[in-house]
C-alpha cells in the first residue's frame, strides 16, 4: 500500500503521527513545508522519484511556504480522487467551511485525540482504496475464448453491438462469465476510455445498496461524516455493470428505473439532480420474466433493461471449447505461480469433457489452478484430477449416457454393467422398471424382448414423462442436458445398428447431415466403444 503523507511545520506532530501510523502497519512520508508536497508530486509524475504516490494527505491548515488550504487546492485539482485531512489549531468556522469547500476528506482541530486522528486515517485509507478500484480499468480485458457456435454468436453480439450505448441485458448460470462478456461490451464501445464500474447487487446489504450506487450527502445518516460519490458517478463517461440485477431490492428498483428514464439522480440526503451519463450492461442468472410474474421485479423496469438480450451458453453446452479453455487456464495458472505450464493428456481432457461444470467456466478455471499446484507430474493424467470430477461416474463403454445420480437414488434392482450388454440405456427406476422397458422406449435388459416388450408410442411417451418426474423430485438441474444426451445416444446406436456401422447410411435414414453424425458420435463417446469398424 501508498504511504500516508504528513506535512506539518511541528516536528513533534509530524513524529507522534508517525509512531501511531507505524504501530497500524501503515507507512508514512512527512514534510515540513507544503512546497516539498508539490515538488514531491511532480517528481512522481516525471519519474524523478522512486517512492510511490500518496495513499492519503495529512496536512497542517498553516506552514511556512503556503497554507494547507492553498495545498488542499492544487492537490486537488492534480489528484481529485486523493483524499485529505486538513488539521488546524485554529477551530473555527472559517476554516473547516474553507477546508471543506475546497475538497478536505475531513477537518481535524488540535489538540487531537490520537485514536481518533488513527481511525480517521484508515476510514480515508478505504476511501482512497475504493476509489482506486472503481476508476482504473483493466489494462487489458480478460480474454475470451469459444469456438462453439453458440460463443460465436455472443461475439458477433458484441460486434454489432460495438457502436452502440444501448442497454444490454446479460443472462446466464453463474459462473458462465457474464462479467467478461460485460467488460468486452464496454472495451468495444463509443465511452471504451471512460471507467468500467462493476456492483453486484446481491452482495451488498440492502442498507448499503442505495448509498453503493447513488452515493451519499454528508450528515444523510449516522456516519455519513463526508460526502460519497456512489457507482453511477464513478461510471460517468464510461460503462455500470449491475451484476445480479434479479436480487435488487424492489423499492430500490423504482430508484433505478428514474434514473434508466431520466438520466438523473438524487444523492441519499440530496436535494441537486446529478446528470448520468452512464452506459447500464445488467447481469442475472435468474428467470426475470418469472420475477415479474411473481411480483419480485417490476415489469416497467424489465422491460428497460431487456432492450438487448444476450444468453451467455452454460459450458455443458459447449463442451467443444473445454480443451481449449483448459490449456488456456493452465497457461494463466503456470505464469501466475510462476512455473513451467503444464499440459494434459487427452484421456484427461475427455474426462473434463465429460464433466457437467455446474460452476461453468469459473468451476474451469479452479480446476486449472487445482492441477497447477497438486499434479505431481509435468503431464495431467486422469488420476491427477480432482475428486469431484473421479467422483462423477465416466461414460460407459457402451456409448449411452448413462445419468449421474446420487447413489441413494439408483435403481437397487438395476442390473450390472456386466448383465448390461453393449448398446443399452439403463433406466433410471419407476415405470421402466416396472414395465420392463428402459428410457425412450428400449426393453430393459433382463426381460424377454417379445413382442409385448415393443413399447408403443404412449408407452415410451409415458415412460419418457416418469423418468422426467423422478430425475426432478431427486433435485436435478440438468434433466433436460441427462435425457436429450441419452436419447441421441439411443437413437444413433440404434441405427448404426441397423446400418451394420455405416455413418453415412445412418445418417441419410436419420435425416442429419454426414458431419453432425460425425460430431455426435465423437460428443457422446460412441467411439469408444469400437464396434463399428466399418468406418464410413
Amino acid at each position: 500500500m501508498k504511504p500516508i503523507w504528513i506535512a506539518d511545520d511541528d516536528p513533534s506532530i509530524r513524529f507522534v503521527l508517525e509512531k501511531a501510523l507505524a504501530r497500524e502497519g501503515l507507512s508514512t512520508r512527512s514534510f515540513s513545508h507544503s512546497r516539498e508536497v508539490l515538488d514531491a508530486l511532480a517528481a512522481i509524475a516525471a519519474g524523478d522519484d522512486s517512492e510511490p504516490g500518496p495513499q492519503v494527505l495529512v496536512s497542517d491548515i498553516r506552514m511556512p511556504g503556503g497554507s494547507g488550504l492553498q495545498l488542499l487546492e492544487k492537490v486537488h485539482a492534480l489528484h481529485p480522487a486523493l483524499p485529505v485531512l486538513i488539521m488546524t489549531a485554529y477551530s473555527d468556522l472559517d476554516s473547516a467551511v474553507s477546508a471543506f469547500q475546497r475538497g478536505a476528506f475531513e477537518y481535524l482541530p488540535k489538540p487531537f485525540d490520537l485514536p481518533k486522528a488513527v481511525e480517521l486515517i484508515r476510514r480515508a485509507v478505504q476511501e482512497s482504496q475504493r476509489e482506486e478500484v472503481a476508476q482504473d480499468s483493466p489494462e487489458i480485458a480478460p480474454e475470451m475464448l469459444g469456438q462453439a457456435p453458440a460463443m460465436q454468436d455472443v461475439f458477433r453480439a458484441i460486434g454489432r453491438l460495438s457502436q452502440s450505448l444501448v442497454t444490454v441485458l446479460i443472462t446466464g448460470e453463474s459462473g458462465s462469465g457474464k462479467e467478461l462478456v460485460a467488460r468486452a461490451l464496454h472495451k468495444h464501445s463509443p465511452v471504451a476510455q471512460g471507467p468500467f464500474v462493476a456492483i453486484n447487487t446481491a452482495a451488498i446489504p440492502k442498507d448499503l445498496l442505495e448509498s453503493e450506487l447513488f452515493g451519499h450527502e454528508r450528515g444523510a445518516f449516522t456516519g455519513a461524516q463526508t460526502q460519497r460519490r456512489g457507482r453511477f458517478e464513478q461510471a460517468e463517461g464510461g460503462t455500470l455493470f449491475l451484476d445480479e440485477i434479479g436480487d435488487m431490492p424492489f423499492d430500490l428498483q423504482t430508484r433505478l428505473l428514474r434514473v434508466l428514464s431520466d438520466g438523473q439522480f438524487y444523492r441519499v440526503g440530496g436535494h441537486s439532480a446529478v446528470k448520468a451519463h452512464v452506459r447500464v450492461v445488467a447481469a442475472t442468472h435468474q428467470n426475470l420474466e418469472q420475477r415479474v410474474k411473481e411480483g419480485g421485479f417490476r415489469e416497467d423496469l424489465f422491460h428497460r433493461l431487456n432492450v438487448i438480450r444476450l444468453r451467455l451458453p452454460a459450458l455443458r453446452e459447449r463442451r467443444e471449447d473445454i480443451p481449449m479453455l483448459t490449456r488456456h487456464f493452465l497457461q494463466v495458472s503456470a505464469r501466475q505461480l510462476g512455473v513451467d505450464s503444464k499440459r494434459i493428456s487427452d484421456a484427461a481432457l475427455a474426462r473434463l469433457e465429460q464433466f457437467n461444470f455446474p460452476g461453468n467456466v469459473r468451476q474451469l478455471e479452479n480446476v486449472c489452478h487445482w492441477l497447477t499446484v497438486m499434479a505431481p507430474a509435468q503431464v495431467i493424467s486422469v488420476q491427477d484430477l480432482p475428486p469431484e470430477v473421479l467422483e462423477v461416474a465416466a461414460l460407459p463403454a457402451s456409448g449411452a449416457l448413462k445419468p449421474v445420480l446420487e447413489p441413494a437414488l439408483q435403481d437397487p434392482q438395476a442390473p450390472s454393467d456386466e448383465v448390461l450388454g453393449q448398446g443399452s440405456v439403463p433406466a433410471g427406476h419407476g415405470a421402466f422398471l416396472a414395465s420392463g422397458v428402459g428410457a425412450l422406449g428400449e426393453p430393459r435388459p433382463g426381460f424377454a424382448a417379445a413382442p409385448a416388450a415393443v413399447a408403443s408410442k404412449a408407452d415410451w411417451e409415458l415412460g419418457l414423462a416418469s423418468e422426467v418426474r423422478s430425475l426432478l423430485a431427486a433435485g436435478r438441474h440438468d434433466v433436460w442436458d441427462c435425457l436429450s444426451q441419452r436419447f441421441e445416444s439411443c437413437l444413433i446406436s440404434s441405427t448404426l445398428d441397423t446400418t451394420h456401422g455405416r455413418r453415412m447410411e445412418a445418417a441419410q435414414r436419420l435425416g442429419i447431415g454426414r458431419n453432425t453424425i460425425t460430431r455426435k458420435i465423437q460428443e457422446l463417446g460412441l467411439e469408444a466403444k469400437n464396434i463399428y469398424e466399418n468406418g464410413l
